[in-house]
């Protein structure tokens, strides 16, 4: 974490040439204290969205709030708890988002997209690039694609594995490789002994323990997950802005580098489209348990995995399927795309490259996982 006299250089080297932004909004910004949807903050932020598109930048919005809206439409006075009743409340809440959206909008001369998702459309490689392709030809079109979770059908995303739209919006800003994140939440940023963080440098433990004591009043994700987004943006050489979303024209402040919320620094190295894929958004079909020459070949030295290096597997995986690279210990080394089947690799773990064809009567490939299908994890 870096917090001096430099920040106002760092923030205007960080965030003066932004061409492309993608804005997350939450449940807790959307709303009133009543729980219902704040259609004076939507006209407000969408006035401040046709602003900055009318600088020529590319603009993605991932909005939060169908199931809050529906909870008002069905004159519901809490959550729902169980998962038909919080998948019917989306049902009938999410077309009352977008036409919240569509005519704050529509007052400024611009039009919204919406597309919904779920986590299967970032893990099948040719949905990824559907959903990107499609995203990209509205910007071209100069609408806003407006991205919310599709909770009328997805399950593991209402139980918070998504994380209230904060990790949906991290892989639409690599899928898109926008420049720069923006979540806009109802605190003021990370907050660090009563003191928001100005900038952070890496996003580490320490930073993430510091999330557990800045919290919203609404919403699943909370400030953990606004920073694993971060991370995962960051990681991929890109910036992150965490701020209140109900500071005056906060969108516009951000990109003029004021000192508003945190910003959270890109990493120096730049991560490939495909690759963040391989590294973020595909689900891994199984694990490959590695021992401890090879990790430090492929963490150290950027090696491919070979089969001499394994010694165990666990899940059923087919060629070109993406795997979960661990040590002995579970922790997470790499992910990559396998050029052998789970069956093959229970078959050759543990054996030289040349003995490879000896046991499966071809051999396609010297290794498991080629380094260029690969990528390390933090």
């Amino acid at each position: 974490m870096e917090q001096n006299d430099k920040s106002e250089d760092i923030r205007k080297s960080t965030l003066q040439n932004i061409s492309s932004v993608v804005i997350k909004i939450g449940t807790a910004a959307l709303t009133d204290n009543a729980g219902k949807i704040d259609t004076k903050f939507i006209s407000q932020i969408s006035k401040q969205i046709t602003e900055i598109s009318s600088t020529g930048r590319k603009i993605a919005l991932v909005s939060s709030g169908a199931i809050g809206a529906g909870m008002m439409e069905l004159n519901l006075s809490r959550r729902p708890e169980t998962l038909p009743m919080l998948q019917a409340a989306a049902a009938v809440g999410q077309g009352q988002l977008m036409r919240t959206f569509h005519d704050a909008l529509g007052t400024f001369g611009m039009k919204g997209g919406q597309i919904l998702l779920t986590r299967g459309d970032f893990e099948d490689r040719k949905r990824y690039l559907n959903i990107r392709n499609t995203i990209s030809t509205l910007q071209d079109l100069n609408v806003i694609p407006i991205i919310n979770e599709n909770d009328t059908v997805a399950v593991e995303e209402l139980e918070g594995k998504f994380g209230d739209n904060d990790i949906v919006a991290a892989l639409v800003t690599n899928m898109l490789d926008a420049d720069l994140l923006i979540i806009l939440t109802v605190v003021d940023g990370v907050i660090a002994d009563g003191e928001v963080l100005d900038i952070i440098k890496r996003i580490d433990s320490d930073t993430l323990k510091l999330a557990e004591k800045t919290r919203s009043k609404l919403g699943s994700g909370g400030m953990i997950s606004k920073l694993q987004a971060a991370k995962m943006v960051t990681s991929a050489g890109k910036a992150v802005v965490i701020a209140n979303a109900h500071e005056p024209h906060v969108l516009r402040r951000i990109l003029q580098a004021e000192k508003i919320g945190t910003l959270c620094l890109p990493a120096d190295t730049k991560i490939s489209s495909r690759r963040r894929w391989i590294g973020q958004a595909a689900r891994a079909a199984g694990k490959i348990v590695i021992d401890e020459g090879a990790v430090m070949a492929i963490s150290k030295r950027g090696k491919s995995l070979l089969p001499s290096g394994i010694v165990a597997i666990s899940g059923k995986f087919a060629r070109g399927d993406t795997v979960s690279i661990v040590d002995e210990k579970g922790n997470q080394i790499a992910r990559g795309l396998t050029n052998y089947s789970s069956d093959e690799v229970e078959k050759i773990k543990g054996l030289k490259s040349s003995q490879i064809a000896s046991v499966l009567g071809e051999k396609p490939y010297d290794v498991v996982v080629h380094r260029n299908n690969m990528v390390i994890t933090p």
